[in-house]
């Protein structure tokens, strides 16, 4: 390759990243600004990942972000309680009910749908991390239109570049992680840091701000 040719190449490249820096995601809050949902009915999240445990963490952590946000949460034991006593005990059949259905039976503006991608514990030989992944879906129950959809990770190794100890303590330590935060369940804080990107108003994809947000329609 001639140096003709190799400048070119990096030209190229760097124009790709410009571009690629240039045009972050954006969201289309046009049906979410005219819906303006005052109340949100979460749903069981669905859970694809292998720890039992991921539905009812995630679910008992999302109602702080939401209510930070402004909008009245239907309570999460009485909606529970309701899907029970109605037959309803999967996440899988309840997310299968039709938004007209849900607002019939709640009364809610929005529906949030929850999906748990990665949730607990993983040992890779020299390190262990607790990884918790999730996606929502934020739909207007009256019309069956998606107002808003959102995606957000939380690690226990954010931010941890220390290797001290070399490479036994390294593969110790990672073990000992293991048993700890397995045996704790450690992916529930996880799982609350998740929650709070995932859910929070005023980020530049995230929620808009509800009605009892005294920032209420400045998004």
């Amino acid at each position: 390759m001639n140096f003709t040719t190799l400048r070119n190449l990096l030209g190229l490249l760097a124009v790709s990243l410009l571009v690629g820096c240039a045009a972050p995601k954006t969201v289309d809050y046009s049906a979410y600004k005219q819906a303006r949902p005052k109340s949100i009915l979460v749903l069981p999240p669905l859970n694809e990942s292998p720890d039992v445990k991921a539905t009812y963490s995630m679910l008992s952590q999302v109602t702080f972000p939401l209510a930070e946000a402004g909008y009245y949460v239907m309570p999460i034991a009485v909606v529970d309680e309701t899907f029970r006593h109605n037959g309803l005990t999967t996440p899988a059949d309840i997310h299968g009910l039709s938004p007209a259905k849900l607002n019939e039976i709640f009364g809610a503006d929005a529906g949030l749908y929850i999906t748990v991608k990665e949730y607990g514990t993983s040992y890779m030989l020299i390190s262990s991390q607790t990884v918790v992944t999730a996606t929502a879906t934020l739909v207007d129950l009256k019309t069956g239109t998606t107002l808003w959809t959102g995606s957000a990770r939380a690690s226990s190794e954010e931010g941890n570049n220390g290797n001290n100890g070399g490479l036994v303590g390294m593969l110790i330590t990672a073990a000992v992680k293991q048993i700890i935060n397995t045996s704790t369940d450690a992916g529930h804080p996880i799982a609350g840091i998740t929650s709070q990107r995932l859910l929070s108003a005023g980020q530049r994809t995230g929620l808009l701000y509800g009605p009892r947000s005294p920032k209420y329609g400045t998004d």
